[in-house]
């Protein structure tokens, strides 16, 4: 795999190259109209040379496909909430391996850094919990002091992160890793003297709001009316965003079946990330050795001196154990990891049987009263709204006529006792399908942990038996909430062809 990325960030280079001298293209027809590409003289619409995305720091390509998702183990806790359903999921990229302590503690050295003197909460505010180690009766106050900071524990994974801390982190390390790419080019010096709302953030770039840390005024612009510009979308050079992964994406990802499959066929269904039944491996060379961090029984985190199993009474450094056939580590045990969906019992009898996904709230940029992009905040982010039914006009379309569908089908007013008082619905908001009666018989109308801010985290921690490290079990868990035995890993999308490099 990393020949592969070798090979691949050398191409990368060399588009770049071309991209940014105007004269390396041969210029090309327009198959509609017959005006040349890249010709200053007809207006200079441009032509880059493009072959195939750059694989971000960290990331595996994962090969999209169909698979079973859902049960495919006995459902001892009778949740009856993993329905198999086969589905497709697109190619994409995932992290290696979970985010650590020291991936977590450099965004937060970046965050002080920078919005440290004028904007500490936003510091505060991504500060994991340390607390969560806590137990009543339990002596675990020395992983509250030195789990997140002390270098010991730089390479095991971060923990105490919320939802919503997950994913301020992958959007953090979205604008790093594309700063860097720009840096790369040569159009960006090294800045550190970045603070508030002038930091390197994609979006405000790619809308011409960030210019601190310029090199050159920008790549040659073919358009005879500008001499330079900023680098675009089109050009194929930014990455996605970082995000979490959906829940369809994390579960096709962790069971690997690309290492079970000829031709069409998949030969051996599996039950965890590696083939058998068993959670020792059964290779001679390491015949016996257990396959991932989890409980083994009751009081038993790690095995016995002299012969300990898993090794880890905690959780254990992210490249330990063997990785599944798409190269990914840890994806049966050690921590359970936050997805990107909403969490309800029956999400797959209603979600999509293509890129499934219950979570959307459909959302626009802001623009100011020219219609352009509006100024981006104070923390140098652009400006999102949600959807707006008369604003745009979302009458006239057929796919999705209101923004926050996170509830569509299983809590929506149209799905619950309501149905027929949409006005009294919309007031109640989700309290009208989980709550037991109207507010006004002052009683405790909560009967359910389930609401739009209830996620989805996947897989076996620590702490858990063998049968969470089966990727089809599911479970939920308020996004404001953290515990130490929940991390993270990152995802991006792939764009074009499902093939990596060599494909097409």
């Amino acid at each position: 795999m990393k020949k592969r990325i070798n090979i691949q960030k050398t191409f990368v280079i060399l588009m770049a190259g071309l991209l940014f001298s105007p004269y390396a293209c041969k210029r090309e027809r327009s198959g509609a109209t017959g005006w040349e590409y890249n010709n200053p003289d007809n207006g200079g619409f441009q032509k880059v040379p493009y072959y195939e995305q750059e694989t971000g720091p960290g990331l595996v390509l994962i090969e999209g496909g169909r698979f079973t998702m859902g049960r495919v183990e006995q459902d001892v806790t009778y949740d009856w909430n993993n329905i198999p359903r086969t589905v497709t999921v697109s190619s994409f990229y995932m992290d290696e391996v979970e985010v650590t302590n020291f991936y977590y503690l450099e965004y937060l050295y970046w965050l002080s850094r920078v919005f440290g003197m004028d904007y500490p909460e936003v510091y505060k505010r991504a500060l994991p919990d340390t607390l969560v180690w806590r137990e009543r009766l339990a002596y675990n106050e020395p992983y509250v002091e030195y789990y997140l900071r002390h270098p010991a524990y730089r390479d095991y994974p971060v923990v105490g992160v919320n939802w919503l801390q997950a994913n301020d982190f992958a959007a953090w390390r979205t604008d790093r890793v594309n700063e860097l790419i720009l840096i790369r080019e040569g159009l960006f010096e090294w800045n550190p003297n970045q603070i508030n709302e002038d930091n390197f953030n994609t979006e405000a770039y790619l809308a011409g709001q960030y210019e601190s840390g310029k090199r050159v005024d920008g790549v040659i612009d073919l358009n005879p009316n500008n001499e330079y510009r900023n680098v675009r979308m089109e050009d194929g050079v930014l990455l996605p965003q970082y995000r979490l992964p959906t829940e369809a994406e994390w579960e096709y990802a962790a069971l690997g079946l690309i290492g079970n499959t000829i031709d069409e066929l998949i030969t051996d269904r599996k039950l965890y990330p590696w083939n058998g039944h068993a959670v020792r491996n059964a290779d001679p060379k390491y015949l016996g050795q257990i396959l991932a961090n989890f409980k083994r029984g009751r009081g038993d985190n790690m095995g016995v001196a002299g012969k300990l199993n898993d090794a880890g009474d905690i959780t254990t450094p992210v490249y330990m154990y063997w990785p599944n056939d798409y190269g990914l580590y840890n994806m049966a045990g050690n921590v359970s990891e936050w997805v990107m969906d909403v969490y309800r019992p029956l999400s797959f009898e209603d979600v999509e049987d293509f890129r499934p996904f219950r979570g959307n709230v459909f959302k626009t940029k802001e623009l100011d009263e020219d219609g352009n992009i509006a100024e981006k905040d104070s923390l140098g982010r652009i400006r999102y709204r949600e959807v707006d039914p008369e604003k745009d006009n979302l009458a006239e379309r057929l796919n999705y006529r209101e923004a926050d569908v996170r509830d569509w089908k299983d809590g929506h007013w149209q799905s619950t006792v309501y149905y027929d008082d949409p006005e009294g619905a919309r007031q109640l908001g989700e309290k009208a399908m989980y709550w037991t009666a109207y507010p006004e018989s002052n009683t405790n109308f909560e009967s359910t942990l389930i609401s739009n801010r209830t996620r989805v985290y996947k897989g076996a921690s620590w702490r858990d038996r063998a049968y969470w490290m089966v990727p089809g079990t599911r479970r939920f868990l308020d996004e404001r909430y953290s515990t130490a035995w929940i991390g993270f890993r990152c995802a991006m999308t792939r764009v074009g062809s499902p093939y990596g490099l060599g494909g097409y």
